[in-house]
């Protein structure tokens, strides 16, 4: 034996092996019996051994071809998955996104259950770095960007102002009357915007409490977390927490926030010809944009 079975000798097999019957293999088929016969003689040359008994009337499956065709129906069956699988992909649409974490946590997901009511055909499949997405490299249609905006061979859309507030429980808002308060209290930093702290005391006239003090946390997700449990006052991003501040479970303790302006996250896509826009997203697109993101 060498190599594998030719596969409609192979097909011929699962078929008569499951029906017990030339002739009825033969319809399923939409072959002759003859052909059929012509087949199994033709799988059981290749394999040096009898896959069938021939009886009046009847064929029946011998010892070793049960065996084989439990195997070659689960083949086979594996088969109709993978292809079954691969036409349903092709009638969905998966779009592509790139975000990065906290954006994607706390911005994002709360979202795109808005977009799957709009467009229930698209999945989203959604991915979180730091790194920008390569357009040329990565199997990417769009990103959530923070910079300025302007990247060479990118159309960049603002999503969201990047405006800075303290946040707190409404358990220590009683001892926060002045941002001069703050001295007395743990100020939460994110390692990735290490500034923001020093952005926001300084617009509020107290620079001389930008020491670095306080805990840091390698994420604004874990930052704002930790602000939830009351561990002290974080620097957020408005964006990033108006649900708990909607809900009363963080607070603003005072009137200032420090927009950044065009310092902020940005839906960004690939200019042509380095990719071709597809439908799903300016789908995406269209519906950032008529949800005022």
């Amino acid at each position: 034996m060498d190599g594998l079975p030719p596969l409609n000798a192979l097909r011929a097999f699962d078929v008569t092996g499951r029906l017990g019957s030339i002739t009825e293999a033969a319809a399923e088929l939409c072959v002759t019996p003859a052909a059929v016969s012509r087949q199994i003689r033709l799988l059981e040359e290749h394999v040096g051994m009898r896959l069938f008994l021939r009886q009046h009337r009847r064929i029946v499956l011998t010892e070793a071809g049960r065996e084989y065709h439990a195997d070659i129906a689960r083949s086979f069956a594996g088969i109709l998955r993978a292809t079954t699988g691969l036409a349903e992909r092709s009638r969905r649409k998966v779009f592509h996104i790139k975000a990065p974490h906290s954006v994607a946590m706390r911005w994002l997901m709360p979202r795109l259950s808005s977009f799957h009511q709009h467009y229930p055909d698209i999945d989203v499949k959604l991915n979180t770095s730091l790194i920008p997405p390569d357009f040329e490299r990565e199997d990417v249609d769009a990103g959530i960007v923070m910079g300025n905006g302007r990247w060479k061979g990118l159309l960049s859309y603002k999503i969201m102002p990047n405006e800075l507030i303290p946040v707190c429980t409404p358990e220590k808002l009683r001892h926060l009357r002045t941002p001069a308060d703050l001295a007395d209290q743990i100020l939460l930093h994110t390692m990735a915007r290490p500034d923001y702290w020093q952005i926001w005391l300084r617009a509020a006239g107290v620079p001389h409490l930008v020491d670095g003090r306080g805990m840091h946390y390698e994420s604004s997700v874990l930052a704002y977390e930790a602000a939830l449990e009351g561990y002290g006052v974080a620097i957020s991003q408005k964006a990033m927490v108006q649900r708990e501040l909607d809900e009363g479970r963080l607070v603003t303790p005072f009137g200032l926030s420090v927009d950044l302006g065009d310092e902020s996250y940005y839906f960004v896509v690939p200019q042509d010809p380095y990719k071709r826009h597809s439908r799903e997203l300016a789908q995406f697109r269209q519906w950032v944009a008529a949800c005022g993101l």
